[in-house]
């Protein structure tokens, strides 16, 4: 087997014969923050996208602001798989970002055993509802600020405070199209949810 940060082929969607365990996570955020184009980068077999043209319907309901090149939406889920060792497949579930999903967010949420919130430092303050709705769910979760082309650059301590995150809660960065750094935050957010796991027991 290659290495996890290179490229998969995607030729076979099959799970490898060794794993063992598999574990669901959802890839949530606000709406236009990047979760499709993470699902994308990472999954191993041709991702699930349910995205729809944005259309007149969405003025008024759906916030656009500080997205003006933005023509479709995700309006039930991304899907997507990667093997990240030979014993563990994750399982990844994009949630659409508007406020108007949020019972779909619950459905997604049942099983889960954490989440990736991606956050846009243009619009850090629609965050807050997203880690709102998973706190109230118990659902664990990290946050990975996805760098935009031509946007601002934060320190991570700053985007920390500004989220006001717990000291334990991971925070890392990355571009969603680039595979490598979307795998760190996954590996991230995986230790992260073991290791809560471990020290329950």
């Amino acid at each position: 087997m290659g290495s996890v940060l290179s490229r998969p082929e995607r030729a076979v969607d099959y799970v490898p014969e060794t794993v063992t365990r598999s574990v669901k996570l959802l890839v949530a955020g606000n709406f236009g923050v990047g979760k499709t184009t993470f699902v994308s980068s990472v999954s191993e077999i041709k991702p699930l996208r349910t995205e729809e043209t944005i259309t007149e319907a969405s003025v008024g309901i759906d916030d656009m602001v500080g997205l003006p090149g933005k023509v479709n939406t995700t309006v039930a889920m991304d899907f997507g798989r990667i093997t990240l060792n030979p014993q563990l497949a994750l399982y990844l579930f994009g949630t659409p970002g508007q406020q108007r999903f949020v019972p779909l967010w619950e459905e997604l949420a049942r099983g889960a055993l954490g989440a990736l919130v991606l956050v846009d430092t243009r619009r850090i303050e629609k965050a807050d509802e997203v880690l709102s709705v998973l706190e109230e769910r118990g659902v664990p979760y990290s946050v990975a600020v996805n760098r935009f082309e031509g946007a601002q650059s934060y320190p991570l301590d700053e985007i920390r405070d500004a989220l006001d995150l717990t000291p334990d809660t991971p925070l890392t960065a990355l571009d969603a199209r680039h595979r490598g750094t979307c795998l760190q935050s996954l590996i991230t957010l995986v230790e992260f949810l073991f290791h809560r796991v471990e020290t329950r027991r």
